[in-house]
């Protein structure tokens, strides 16, 4: 079982795959969406082109580049703040984008944002604590932190459809059923966009790394012995609210 470190804050939630296997979780963020799809869809809700952006559970910081400079759909934030639970990653996120203006990082947890009341336009947790039902303390720091008219933006596994799906539910059978998180985020006001991405690796290594980290050695060898080629189609929610 994966233990704290030290210096977590309180509450935080262990994350095996990046806390244990980062530079393979590195491996993973490259090959998720190289299609942009899933940026591109919160652009369309939210631009945060000149405007401030947290990046809830930013890692190692992989993200916050990309949040910072601006890309074929609009231009890049004003100012970027990560915060992560993890102090070791967050000092890799901090080594990632020294010298770059305009971004810091934080060691803070979704229940405790280390940041001031309505200080955020715009926040996005990408597969990070936010899982339905439990995560409310993480709910209502979101909506003591944004701005009136701001967005957050939480992205999260579809278990309903999709090849990965099936991976998905196969490899976590103990999740609530996806027709319970739909209940959850709708009676808490959030909306639903459901995005078809894709995970593409450049070699069928990098595959069957990624997908170690994921899942338990047997799943693992399951997936992996049914399913052919570098990369896999893959379904998410993009749960998204205005504040």
């Amino acid at each position: 079982m994966t233990s704290l470190p030290p210096g977590a804050p309180r509450g935080t939630i262990p994350s095996p795959n990046i806390w244990e296997h980062t530079a393979t979780y590195e491996l993973e963020n490259t090959g998720v969406d190289r299609a942009g799809v899933v940026e591109r869809t919160m652009r369309g809700i939210d631009d945060w082109s000149g405007r401030t952006l947290l990046d809830l559970g930013c890692g190692a910081g992989f993200h916050l580049p990309r949040w910072a400079a601006g890309d074929a759909y609009g231009g890049g934030a004003a100012r970027v703040v990560g915060v992560e639970p993890h102090p070791h990653l967050a000092m890799l996120a901090r080594r990632r984008t020294r010298g770059r203006t305009g971004i810091e990082v934080l060691v803070g947890s979704a229940q405790e944002i280390p940041l001031p009341d309505r200080s955020v336009d715009v926040v996005q947790a990408r597969w990070a604590y936010f899982f339905g039902p439990g995560c409310e303390p993480g709910l209502a720091e979101l909506a003591r932190v944004v701005r009136r008219g701001g967005t957050a933006f939480v992205i999260d596994n579809d278990g309903s459809r999709s090849t990965f799906g099936r991976w998905f539910r196969r490899g976590y059978p103990d999740l609530d059923p996806p027709e319970v998180q739909e209940r959850f985020w709708s009676q808490h006001g959030w909306n639903r966009e459901p995005l078809d991405i894709a995970w593409t690796f450049d070699s069928r290594a990098d595959l069957e790394a990624v997908v170690r980290i994921e899942f338990d050695p047997a799943t693992a060898d399951a997936i992996l012995a049914e399913h052919e080629g570098t990369g896999v189609d893959y379904a998410v929610n993009l749960w998204w609210k205005r504040f």
